[in-house]
């Protein structure tokens, strides 16, 4: 731990200047949004065109400088960069004394907790974790879309009231994660929402080649409503063949898979015996019928097959229903998510 003075946030100027340290599809939303709060956004860092183009767009006029510029400008750095990236930048600015005591730094990283500043903190800077747990567009949309965002939360005791009146500030909801469970809670992030948009995706595939003219139309109403029932009800929301273990309708999903997209059936068997196993774990499978369907499982995995898709048997369509919520964070290039919510 620092033996720097932390200065009490009420000895702090009211409102911040802002910096932002990756200009992906996090960093600049993030800002905009702390602009919205009455903070002023001062400097931006950027590699790529596009990430360029997005901080002009998302903060016009705002400069962009090279990072340790940003650090020089501003009392509030946020570092939205790539999980790989983060440890090494982190030691970058403050072997080279671009940290300045005092300074709030901030990453958006769901996998790490406040440990990974430590470096900046030994330089006297106030280290926080702050990950939305939001997909992020790179438009204004992303700003708006804050309003009831959850944040996971990680930081030192002592800065935990600064950290959560910023996350409320942008209008998200604090939720506080322990330095030990980013990992789990960042992993449980991906799962949902992750691979949600790969379900989804290859649901749409599918439904093109059997002749359908709208795919995103037919599961909007579809997927809405089993995300619905899985937040409010849980496994109990669980319907489909394998809920209700029709064997001879998972085999001749398995049949098509095999015939028309060979490399989702890995996958689709992978969600099956998932949801199988918690099916019967809450008594929605009767134990005699689970027998055939696991038997069909274990056959459709003996003839092969790779890749990953949704469940997307049954006319309720809810096989991929694990993918419930928004995170991550989706992982882009330049910024940090969501899980993550954050785009990486």
């Amino acid at each position: 731990m620092s033996t720097v003075h932390q200065p009490d946030l009420k000895d702090r100027p009211a409102r911040l200047t802002v910096g932002v340290v990756g200009a992906g599809r996090v960093g600049p939303a993030l800002a905009a949004s702390l602009q919205l709060a009455g903070h002023r956004p001062v400097a931006v860092s950027g590699v790529s065109d596009a990430s360029r183009r997005r901080a002009e767009a998302m903060l016009p006029g705002v400069p962009l400088v090279p990072p340790a510029e940003v650090l020089q400008r501003a009392d509030l750095v946020l570092l939205t960069v790539p999980d790989d990236v983060l440890p090494g930048l982190v030691t970058g600015l403050a072997e080279t004394g671009a940290v300045r005591p005092g300074q709030l730094l901030v990453h958006t990283s769901g996998r790490y907790g406040a440990r990974v500043l430590d470096p900046a903190l030994r330089a006297g800077a106030l280290p926080l974790a702050l990950h939305p747990a939001m997909t992020f567009t790179g438009t204004p949309v992303d700003v708006q879309r804050l309003a009831g965002c959850s944040f996971g939360v990680t930081a030192p005791e002592e800065l935990r009231l600064a950290a959560e009146a910023l996350v409320i500030e942008m209008g998200g909801e604090p939720e506080w994660i322990s330095e030990q469970n980013r990992p789990l809670y960042h992993a449980a992030l991906a799962l949902g929402a992750n691979h949600l948009v790969t379900l989804v995706a290859q649901s749409m595939e599918l439904l093109r080649a059997a002749g359908v003219g709208a795919p995103d139309r037919m599961l909007g109403p579809l997927l809405g409503a089993a995300l619905d029932n899985a937040l409010r009800s849980g496994d109990a929301a669980l319907t489909g063949p394998v809920a209700r273990g029709d064997a001879g309708t998972v085999a001749a999903h398995v049949t098509e898979l095999r015939k028309h997209a060979p490399q989702t059936v890995a996958g689709y068997l992978a969600m099956a015996r998932a949801t199988a196993d918690r099916a019967l774990a809450h008594g929605l499978l009767k134990p005699e019928l689970a027998e055939d369907l696991l038997g069909v499982l274990a056959d459709g995995s003996r003839g092969g097959g790779t890749g990953g898709t949704s469940g997307t048997g049954g006319t309720d369509g809810t096989d991929g229903r694990n993918g419930s919520t928004g995170t991550d964070g989706t992982d882009g290039p330049n910024g940090t998510t969501g899980t993550e919510g954050n785009d990486r």
